[in-house]
């Protein structure tokens, strides 16, 4: 019994000396943006964003080796979605079912420096959230509303958003331009969505979780667009009857300009 309660006492000392050891590790690493801010016009028809950092204190035989990695993700705005499933039934498409997530990412963009798997095992990884696959979708908690094929609407909205170009990976994207430097480029779709977006960076090392880094990316509207946007938020009774006039009259001159006498 005592050899049993010494063996546990030394397995948890060892864990905790494994974790005091990752959490001193030397490395150290930054990361910065080419831009800080993102205009969406009438004619965006997406973006190249680079993201550039620098790995101090790094060893420099495991350097050599290519042991440090580098995943570099730019996470959109948290937001609700719903997915819908629809079936034709005598020729008209009806929903035979749905699923409602809290705070789906509306886009999310990968660079690593090798493929997912062989960076970090699948449960470090699913840990962190790192990876189309490992998004956390929060799902509707209302009790006996949640549908029991929502894992297949969780990978139905990855999919529907990776057609889209909103949801999006790319290996040996990140690459070592130096012995500490480092960038990569994410090619950032038309349809980005508008508010905050967020930068992230993971550091490994032979397969290890270091450390995170992260930077604020906006995204807005800019022009006519954003002046109606801003008008029909702060004008919303006003807007409304502005746009159902303005459909009245585009029909009235329609009528008018294509008349057959």
């Amino acid at each position: 019994m005592r050899a049993m309660v010494f063996g546990l006492l030394l397995v948890v000392a060892l864990l905790t000396a494994g974790r005091a050891a990752l959490a001193q590790s030397p490395e150290t690493f930054e990361i910065g943006l080419s831009t800080d801010s993102i205009s969406i016009t009438s004619d965006f028809a997406g973006e190249r964003l680079v993201i550039f950092g620098s790995l101090d204190n790094a060893d420099q035989k495991i350097l050599r080796q290519g042991g440090y990695d580098i995943i570099v993700v730019l996470e959109g705005p948290r937001r609700p979605a719903v997915v819908r499933e629809k079936d034709r039934v005598l020729g008209l498409w009806i929903n035979r079912g749905s699923e409602s997530f809290e705070t789906a990412p509306s886009s999310y963009a990968l660079a690593s420096t090798r493929a997912l798997r062989d960076i970090s095992g699948s449960g470090i990884l699913e840990q962190l959230g790192i990876g189309i696959d490992n998004l956390r979708l929060g799902f509707n908690r209302v009790p006996g509303t949640a549908s029991p094929n929502r894992d297949q609407y969780a990978a139905a909205l990855r999919r529907l958003r990776g057609e889209e170009g909103l949801y999006r990976e790319t290996t040996a994207a990140v690459q070592f331009v130096s012995p500490s430097l480092f960038r990569a480029e994410l090619a950032l779709p038309a349809a980005l969505p508008v508010g905050q977006h967020l930068a992230r960076a993971f550091l490994f090392r032979r397969g290890e979780f270091l450390r995170e880094r992260s930077e604020p990316l906006w995204v807005r509207k800019a022009g006519f667009e954003n002046w109606i946007f801003e008008f029909s938020k702060d004008n919303g009774f006003v807007y409304g009857i502005l746009a159902v006039a303005l459909a009245i009259f585009t029909g009235w001159f329609g009528r008018l300009a294509f008349k057959r006498d």
